[in-house]
């Protein structure tokens, strides 16, 4: 029998598509027009020429070394959370002591605290250390508050491997490092991919430290030389929007590489 065609659904998904589109067209047509086509013919028109003028203008004025430090800022972030938090979360998982519990409750309590609450405190901090203004200064921080929900989501997923499985390998004499290595990081594949992304969104959208614990135009990611743009003469709208799409395209593909791994974990099915 054939299906009528639902053309309700289709006038949704094609409303659904122009509502999506239409600011995709605007911030692409922006950053491929000059300055005073943007002013004369407004966001929405035609471009009358296309120009790349926005994205080589971004890397003249120091968008580049801004580029750069993001990159290893997120790295280094994502590093930090890969080194401590899977074998944190196998030993939550794995360990039925009270001790362990009540660390791993205190330890999430971090969910409940605002980067903005602890600012003050971090600033002081981060200066006695000697490491204001500097790329470092603003990595640990952000690591450390990316660390109690990376625990959260990769625990999660541990937890969904089956008993029968660390029992087989018990009796074939493993140890369990040997078990962390070559049973629970294969099968966590999911979560580890969710606190990657996670951690490297938290990474390259972070604003408060880098705006509070560093100064120097060599120290500054994106999301600050976004602020060049501006000028006591107006904003130049084309290129902050050609240095947005530049700064989008990083995180863009590791989330497309990742999405897949990333639906599964948040999903709490990351180890099967």
């Amino acid at each position: 029998m054939r299906r009528r065609p639902n053309y309700v659904a289709g006038v949704g998904s094609l409303v659904w598509l122009f509502l999506v589109g239409l600011p995709l067209y605007v911030l692409l047509a922006a950053t491929l027009r000059t300055r005073q086509d943007y002013a004369e013919n407004g966001p929405v028109s035609i471009p009358d020429s296309f120009t790349l003028d926005n994205y080589t203008g971004a890397f003249d004025s120091g968008f580049g070394q801004y580029f750069f430090n993001t990159l290893v800022v997120t790295g280094c972030v994502i590093g930090i959370v890969l080194l401590l938090v899977p074998p944190l979360a196998y030993a939550i998982v794995r360990s039925r002591g009270r001790t362990t519990s009540a660390i791993f409750r205190l330890f999430l309590l971090g969910l409940a605290i605002p980067a903005q609450a602890v600012i003050v405190p971090m600033f002081y901090l981060i200066s006695e250390a000697g490491l204001y203004d500097n790329l470092l200064g603003v990595i640990l921080p952000t690591a450390a508050f990316c660390l109690p929900m990376s625990a959260l989501i990769l625990s999660g997923a541990m937890r969904d491997i089956s008993p029968e499985l660390y029992e087989a390998m018990a009796m074939d004499g493993a140890s369990p490092r040997r078990m962390f290595l070559q049973l629970v990081l294969p099968l966590s594949r999911g979560g580890l991919s969710t606190i990657v992304v996670f951690s490297a969104l938290q990474a390259w959208n972070g604003f408060l430290f880098p705006l509070v614990l560093t100064q120097s135009d060599s120290s500054k990611v994106v999301t600050l030389g976004l602020y060049n743009f501006q000028t006591e003469h107006g904003i130049d709208i084309p290129g902050l929007l050609g240095a947005v799409v530049l700064s989008m395209v990083p995180i863009l593909l590791v989330y497309l590489f990742a999405r897949r791994a990333l639906v599964q974990g948040l999903m709490g099915v990351g180890g099967k």
